[in-house]
Formats: structure tokens, C-alpha cells, sequence
């Protein structure tokens, strides 16, 4: 009896932790209903009409792009009076009708009122009194963990009924530079500017699309559904929501600086590089070469502690700067900062360099026809040993012209000059060995520069060897008891090289040409494939570029897409790791980067072009359309386009609107339409001029 007694009790144990789940499962399915009750009154049905149809960046589709759907989204009350808040994502596609749908009214026709452009928000006005409004959940008690319900007005017709509902945690703050909350929960165009809510109906934030590489309002879209979801506290919200109602956009907060070559990575201090004009860097009186040390009373030590600091501030909010010049610290107190700063427009001297050349100064490999260096009387096999920019007229003592170590040394002193100013030159003539000092005025890069040739050799092939008269790198000793390494030769593939990617599963395929030398660097070429063409096109394409490869010193590297019918933005990490292994591997010129694609492989070249500004410095398309506004030009990050069309293709016009854009930014576009083409790749004469570009992208 007692053995049964014992028996009924192991039972009921063991019954007791399934009773107890269950328990909990039943009371947050019943917080989770209570919540969607709570959020129901203030969560509205959004629903456009008109605008264009495509919109965004790479994607499935024909010419690229995201096509617009045509089902409802989602707003959240925010005032009584009226005001809504949406994802700016909603409005992408500038439609011409908004009608938004109130829980317990009619439909109303809604006007756009202002924009966040930051924060990829947009404030909705419809004809409505004493409407309920949400409370927000605060930002300081938002932990990681915490449940998160993701919820969205869908294709149900009942407005009376509750959101549809997606529960997640909390899973990270302070994210896309200190703007967002990140959730596992769905987040999709579905419920794009639906609230994020707590079990209490209180609001964590504004769902929204979001990426730290892109700011269109499109950017962050392909990461729908996949458990990383963005949503812009609701607190932060309420802040803006006076300034919105004015009517005017608003606009991240910005210095007006990038950093060095180089110290783009997170791991170094941040020395400035370029400041825009007219930008709040400018107006302080910062300079290039100084070391941001702090901002607004918090220390900084690399470039992505600066953005998470800066990242959430508008366009006229007010900092202040700490930066170490020449080993002192100086205080830049009550910085304003600006919006978007004046395009760019890059100096141009008008040579090309020879590479790989360890000899002290830059010999000239070719000049350019009329350009600034040859009103100037340069010429190819002159070496220029010391440059500077021109002292003010008065300027006593006049200071000595620093020596060039190398061509990057001598790019970096043009680049850091505002067009049209006068840099002073102590050249070595080739005919005698003469040394002549001239004063050359720098011209504004042109807006289409094609060099008439681009002669060989292009390289002293010694890229291994240490320029004379630069700084001697700090020899490591080896550590005790650790076995010297031996040098020894060791093999080099060249050819079709296929590889994977075992951590990503990724295949791509790498092509080397036959005469590769460690010592000579060389242009890197990312070839996007066009549609269902993922790897079936590498011979072709090492057939048609193998010559170019072997006398011009390229290498090609093709990805492939995860999907087969086109790229997708999400894609761009990937590709990104494919291109440093071979960037590590190889010996790589990085001013001769180029991403080129066909099609929706265009589109992706112009992703990457304009979000790996770190690495890409061309970007060669081929019946592609610009499927996004450009970003701004960066001095120190310079960036060319080659754009192609067929005047068959029925995308043309989309095509040369592009080149319209890009031209708006003041980037350098060349612009070809072939005639009686569609959708081929390119003809011998748009084929040559391309390899020209293709070699001449290390211009200075």
C-alpha cells in the first residue's frame, strides 16, 4: 500500500512544473490580449495610394528596387489633436492620397506634416479632436529581456478589433547609433510604425526599419521578419513631436569631419582628416590633425564611441569638443552642430602616379590633357620630391616644403586642399635631373574625366618594400622561447580559384591572373552577377577581362547571391568578407577597388559603392538603376561612378537619372548609352573606355 502511496506522489511531483508552465503561459497569454486592448483606441490603419511603385535599394525585380505593397500599415496616435506617427518607410514611394483609419470613426484623409529623417519617422495630421494617446514606457527602465510585444494594423476590415500581435523581448539598447531599441520580435512592413508595447499597454517605441550602414527611408527593410526589429523610443518621440508639428524636417546632427585614412576602424583614436566647409567642425576653428578626445563632457576614443554620442542629436543642437593639438588639449565649448553639409567637390591636380615605387618623391606616370599639371608644365618621368600648400603672401619665415614619401603621402596633401587652392612643388625634371619649385593652382575635379591613355608600365613593382624616408615600424622582438619563423616562398594560386566561406556557408569565386606578383599591387574588381547568374558567369567573365587583369594588374572576385533571382541589401556583410580575405591575401592596391554589376547587380554595386565607402573607390554599373538618393561626398573617401545603358533597354530613362543624382552630389560620372542595346553587357568602345577608368582611379 505504502509502494502505491509513494508511486501517486512521484506522479503528482512531476505533474506540479507542467501545471505551473501552464499557469504562466495562460497569464502572459492573458497580459499579451490586456496589452492589444490597452494599444487598440491609439493604434490606427494607414492606407496610400498613388506614388511609385518601386522603391529602395537592391532587391528581386526587374531594374532593382523594392516594390511598394499595396496592403495597409500601421500609426500610433501621439497627440489628441489629431497626430500621428509612422514610419517614414510608409511613405517611401511619395504617395499622392494617406487615409488613416481611427478605431470607433470614419476614414480620414491625413496630410504628411513633417519628416524625423534620422530617426525614419514621419508626423500624419487628420481632421480629429480628443483622441487617445499612449504612455511611454522610459527609457531608463528598459532592460534587455524584458517582454515586447510588436503589433500592427493588417488586411483584417474590423477596426474594432485588436492589433495583430508579435511577442518578442527586448534583446538590445542603444542601438543604430544610440537611436533604437532592437527586439526579436516580427517586425515587418505589416507593422512598420506600430508600437512596440509592454505587457502593461505602456510604449517601449515606434517600430521602423533600420540600419546602421544606410539612412534612406528604405534602409533596414530586408531584415523583416528575421528576429532583428528596430523601434524608436516612444519617449524620444514625444521630445521631437513640437519641433515635427512646425512643419519642418529634421535632420541628424552633424560636425562636419571624418577621420583619417585609416582610422575609419573602431579601435584607434580619431584624428581629423577632412572638415566640410561651412560645417560646425569649420566654423569652431578644429583642424585637420586633431585628435577628438571628447564630446559633450564624455571622453572619446575611437570614431564609434563618436557616433553613438552624436548619433541621436539633430541638426542645431549644441556640443561642446575636446581635441589634443601639438600635445595640448583645447576646449571647442558650444558647437552647433549643422545638417547636411554643401556637397563636396574634390581638388584635381591632374596626373597619374606611378605605383609600387620605394624611391623617395612620386614619379609622374602620365599627365593628364588639360588639367592644372599640364598648364603647369609637368611631365611624365618627373618626380615630384616635396610638396605644401602655397604660404599666404607675407608669410615670413616662409616654411620648408615637407618631403613625399610615396604616392600616398602626396594624395593625402592634394585631398586635404580645397579645390582651387595653390600647393607649392619642388620637382626632379626627368630630362637632366634639374630641380625646379613651381605653384600650381588646383582645379575642382571634373565632373566627367576620362584620361586620354594610361600608358605602362603603371608599376615599379617593389610594393613590398619600405618607401625611403618614411618612419621605420617598431621591430617586435620575438618572445622568449618562440621559434623564429623561416621565410620561404611559398606558393601562389592564380587563375579560377573557387572558395567558401565554411563560417557563412558562402561560395565565391576568385580570378588571378597568370603573371600575379606579390610585389606589384593590385586593383580589386567585385563583379555582381545579374539574375539566375550566380557563378555560371566566371569563365566568361575571366575570358573577357584576362588581359586587361595581366597588363593593368587586377583581380576579380565574384560573390553570389542568396537568392538566385537578384541581391538583397542584407547581403552586403557577406560580400564584405569575401572581399577583405582576398584584400588580405593578396597584395592590393586600395585605390582601385571598383564594384561592378549588370542589372540588379548594378544595383548592388551602388549599395556597396555608397556603404563600404572604407573600401570601395569605384563603381561600375551596366543597365542599373540608382535606386536610392545618394549620400554625401566624403574628401577622403573619394568615390567615381561608370554608368552604362542600351538605348533599347526599357529602363534607360531610370538609368540616366542616376547620372543626374550622382551629379547633384558632385561625384565624378561618366555616362555612356550604346546604341541599339538593351540588355548586353557592354560594346569594344564602352568596353575600353571602362578599362581606362577602371586604371585611372588612382588619379591625382
Amino acid at each position: 500500500m505504502n509502494r502505491f502511496k509513494l508511486i501517486a506522489a512521484i506522479a503528482l511531483f512531476a505533474f506540479l512544473p507542467a501545471a505551473r508552465a501552464q499557469d504562466v503561459n495562460e497569464a502572459n497569454e492573458t497580459a499579451m490580449k490586456s496589452a492589444a486592448a490597452i494599444a487598440a483606441p491609439w493604434t490606427v490603419k494607414i492606407e496610400t495610394a498613388g506614388g511609385r511603385e518601386v522603391v529602395g535599394g537592391p532587391s528581386v525585380g526587374p531594374g532593382g528596387g523594392m516594390r511598394k505593397g499595396v496592403g495597409p500599415t500601421t500609426g500610433v496616435i501621439v497627440d489628441k489633436d489629431g497626430y500621428i506617427i509612422s514610419s517614414a518607410f510608409n511613405f517611401a514611394n511619395n504617395p499622392t492620397d494617406i487615409f488613416v483609419t481611427v478605431p470607433g470613426k470614419t476614414r480620414l484623409v491625413a496630410k504628411r506634416i513633417a519628416t524625423d529623417t534620422t530617426r525614419m519617422l514621419t508626423l500624419l495630421k487628420v481632421d480629429a479632436k480628443d483622441l487617445p494617446v499612449p504612455t511611454a514606457y522610459p527609457k531608463k527602465d528598459t532592460i534587455i529581456g524584458q517582454w515586447a510585444i510588436a503589433m500592427g494594423r493588417t488586411l483584417d476590415p474590423d477596426i474594432s478589433h485588436n492589433p495583430s500581435l508579435s511577442p518578442g523581448i527586448i534583446s538590445a539598447t542603444g542601438r543604430i547609433f544610440g537611436k533604437a531599441i532592437q527586439t526579436d520580435a516580427k517586425v515587418s512592413p505589416v507593422n512598420y510604425g506600430g508600437p512596440l508595447v509592454y505587457l502593461d499597454g505602456r510604449v517601449f517605441g515606434i517600430l521602423v526599419p533600420a540600419s546602421a550602414r544606410g539612412e534612406s527611408d528604405t534602409a533596414g527593410a530586408e531584415w523583416y521578419d528575421s528576429g532583428i526589429g528596430f523601434a524608436i523610443p516612444l519617449e524620444d518621440v514625444f521630445a521631437v513631436l513640437p519641433k515635427l508639428k512646425e512643419g519642418k524636417d529634421l535632420r541628424r546632427g552633424m560636425l562636419g569631419i571624418t577621420p583619417q585614412q585609416g582610422n575609419e576602424l573602431y579601435n584607434v583614436p580619431i584624428t581629423v582628416g577632412t572638415i566640410a566647409p561651412d560645417s560646425a567642425a569649420a566654423k569652431a576653428g578644429i583642424k585637420v590633425g586633431d585628435q577628438i578626445t571628447g564630446l559633450s563632457g564624455q571622453p572619446v576614443v575611437n570614431f564609434s564611441q563618436l557616433q553613438h554620442i552624436l548619433g541621436p542629436k539633430y541638426e542645431g543642437d549644441v556640443v561642446a569638443v575636446k581635441v589634443l593639438r601639438d600635445g595640448k588639449e583645447i576646449d571647442f565649448p558650444g558647437l552647433t552642430l549643422s545638417g547636411a553639409v554643401t556637397a563636396f567637390t574634390a581638388p584635381y591636380l591632374g596626373i597619374l602616379p606611378m605605383r609600387d615605387d620605394p624611391e623617395p618623391g612620386l614619379e609622374i606616370r602620365h599627365v593628364i590633357a588639360d588639367s592644372p599639371a599640364a598648364a603647369a608644365g609637368l611631365k611624365t618621368g618627373d618626380r615630384i620630391m616635396k610638396a605644401g600648400p602655397n604660404p599666404p603672401a607675407g608669410t615670413n619665415p616662409v616654411p620648408p616644403l615637407p618631403a613625399i614619401t610615396g604616392r600616398n603621402t602626396f594624395t593625402n596633401l592634394v585631398r586635404g586642399a580645397p579645390a582651387q587652392a595653390e600647393i607649392k612643388l619642388e620637382v626632379k625634371r626627368k630630362d637632366g635631373g634639374k630641380v625646379e619649385t613651381l605653384t600650381i593652382k588646383l582645379g575642382a575635379l571634373p565632373e566627367e574625366l576620362l584620361p586620354d591613355k594610361t600608358p605602362l608600365p603603371s608599376s615599379a613593382k617593389k610594393a613590398l618594400e619600405r618607401p625611403k624616408g618614411a618612419p621605420v615600424p617598431k621591430k617586435e622582438e620575438p618572445k622568449k622561447d618562440e621559434p623564429k619563423k623561416e621565410d620561404k616562398e611559398e606558393k601562389i594560386e592564380t587563375g579560377m580559384l573557387k572558395r567558401t566561406n565554411a563560417t557563412l556557408g558562402r561560395e565565391f569565386w576568385v580570378y588571378v591572373p597568370q603573371n600575379y606578383d606579390k610585389n606589384v599591387a593590385h586593383g580589386v574588381i567585385v563583379w555582381f552577377h545579374a539574375a539566375n547568374r550566380g557563378g555560371k558567369d566566371a569563365d566568361d567573365m575571366a575570358k573577357i577581362w584576362r588581359d586587361f587583369c595581366e597588363d593593368n594588374h587586377f583581380i576579380i572576385v565574384g560573390p553570389k547571391s542568396k537568392n538566385p533571382e537578384g541581391w538583397l541589401a542584407s547581403e552586403t556583410e557577406d560580400v564584405l568578407q569575401d572581399v577583405r580575405g582576398v584584400v588580405n591575401e593578396f597584395t592590393v592596391d586600395r585605390t582601385r577597388v571598383v564594384a561592378h554589376g549588370m542589372g540588379v547587380g548594378g544595383q548592388m554595386a551602388y549599395y556597396l559603392g555608397f556603404n563600404a565607402r572604407d573600401l570601395i573607390r569605384g563603381v561600375a554599373v551596366t543597365g542599373s538603376v540608382l535606386g536610392t538618393q545618394p549620400k554625401d561626398t566624403v574628401a577622403n573617401q573619394p568615390l567615381s561612378f561608370f554608368v552604362i545603358g542600351g538605348t533599347k533597354d526599357p529602363l534607360i530613362k531610370d538609368i540616366a537619372d542616376g547620372k543626374a543624382k550622382l551629379m547633384e552630389k558632385k561625384y565624378p560620372v561618366i555616362y555612356r548609352e550604346i546604341a541599339d542595346f538593351g540588355k548586353e553587357y557592354l560594346d569594344e568602345k564602352t568596353f575600353d573606355e571602362l578599362r581606362r577608368w577602371m586604371d585611372s582611379l588612382d588619379r591625382i
